[in-house]
């Protein structure tokens, strides 16, 4: 049996070439933590993660990499990023197409308040609604990228014209689009950016992080305290960066990953990725468009889109079809809630959830014509 593998959106695979090599070189050759030891192999580790911040800034369009903070994943860096900043009677605003990542933190908040801004059934958000839903006490405007469900990507450069106008702290979830699209936090007139180094930037599991600028940083308090390699004969943390929120030893293997991911990113080009993602998808879309017995979710175009496609197998338990797609084909998805359900009750899945198909740029054309037929069997039997 064949296997292709169609669950990129939950984690991209393969990896960028070298980096289980870069992880291995450090865990065998150089093992060291970094802002801890006066030795070379110390000096080496604290080089590689430095440049892996760079590397950041020159993906994100960025100019401070002390401002970079490494966290152990986006849903950790969101975290960060609420609790650090809301206090009690702040008002945020989010779409409707939002992960749990935002969606559980800002309920765990008790004494913080949202509104939720209603997106379109295609998974479009309209900015005269956001602008609508400012209060007096309004702090931030947090959103997604783009839907982990149905790909679409949300008009973020709208939302952070808003968030200036109104002086509003402006938070992006790059979970999505973070490798796919060039993403510029100034042109965004973003204040902070979370990512996570294993979806599209094709990095290992356990590593990501959150950019922040000088003005959000201002505002926001340290969230986990520890020991830093810094200012070692004080017993409060440091309030500089990125010191002020990495406290403990980080994945250090992880940023060696990422490290190398990165490089191969920026060689590429992310320009180019997008382009053969859309291509991709382009054919993807006209092979499944006019399969009988199946529903696409959310835009049936590839404009404003990731390389995700949800269906709605309509007679059929989505769950019970993900299993036959592996079990019968070698076809790896996921199906269900996508830890999105806010979202699926925007596109009318709510409860019974959606298959998932999410390719990378290492999918290929065979790999497509192969899920479609597979799809339309399935389908249709």
């Amino acid at each position: 049996m064949r296997y292709v593998y169609m669950d990129n959106g939950a984690t991209s695979y393969p990896k960028a070439p070298g980096v289980g090599e870069s992880m291995s070189d450090y865990i065998l050759n150089i093992g060291t933590n970094v802002n801890r030891g006066a030795y070379s192999s110390s000096f080496k580790a604290e080089n590689t993660v430095y440049e892996t911040r760079e590397l950041l800034c020159e993906l994100f369009h960025f100019n401070k990499p002390e401002n970079v903070v490494f966290t152990k994943n986006i849903t950790e860096s969101l975290n960060v990023l609420l609790k650090s900043l809301l206090k009690e009677n702040d008002h945020v605003i989010v779409s409707s197409m939002e992960h749990n990542a935002v969606m559980r933190p800002l309920n765990s908040l008790n004494k913080v308040e949202y509104t939720k801004v209603m997106c379109s059934e295609r998974g479009e958000l309209n900015i005269e609604d956001v602008e609508k839903a400012i209060r007096e006490n309004t702090k931030a405007v947090i959103m997604t990228h783009a839907s982990n469900v149905c790909g679409s990507i949300l008009d973020l450069e709208k939302v952070g014209q808003v968030c200036r106008k109104h002086n509003l702290f402006f938070i992006i979830d790059s979970a999505q689009t973070a490798g796919f699209l060039d993403i510029d936090i100034h042109g965004l007139n973003a204040d902070a950016l979370g990512f996570t180094g294993h979806k599209s930037l094709l990095g290992p599991q356990g590593i990501g992080g959150f950019i922040i600028n000088d003005r959000i940083n201002k505002e926001m308090t340290s969230y986990i305290e520890g020991g830093t390699g810094s200012l070692s004969d004080a017993e409060i943390q440091p309030d500089y960066m990125p010191d002020k929120f990495e406290a403990g030893t980080l994945n250090i293997p992880g940023i060696f990953g990422l490290n190398t991911s990165l490089k191969y990113l920026l060689s590429c080009g992310v320009k180019n990725i997008r382009e053969k993602e859309n291509f991709l998808m382009n054919r993807f879309l006209e092979g499944v468009i006019n399969i009988d017995n199946i529903k696409l979710i959310g835009k049936n175009t590839n404009q404003d889109r990731t390389g995700i496609l949800s269906i709605d197998f309509i007679d059929n338990d989505n769950g019970l079809v993900s299993y036959e797609l592996s079990k019968e084909y070698g076809i790896m998805t996921r199906s269900g809630m996508h830890c999105a359900p806010s979202a699926h009750r925007t596109l009318g899945t709510f409860p019974k959830g959606t298959v998932r198909f999410s390719v990378s740029h290492f999918t290929t054309i065979e790999e497509i014509d192969y899920t479609i037929d597979c799809i339309n069997k399935i389908a249709n039997k």
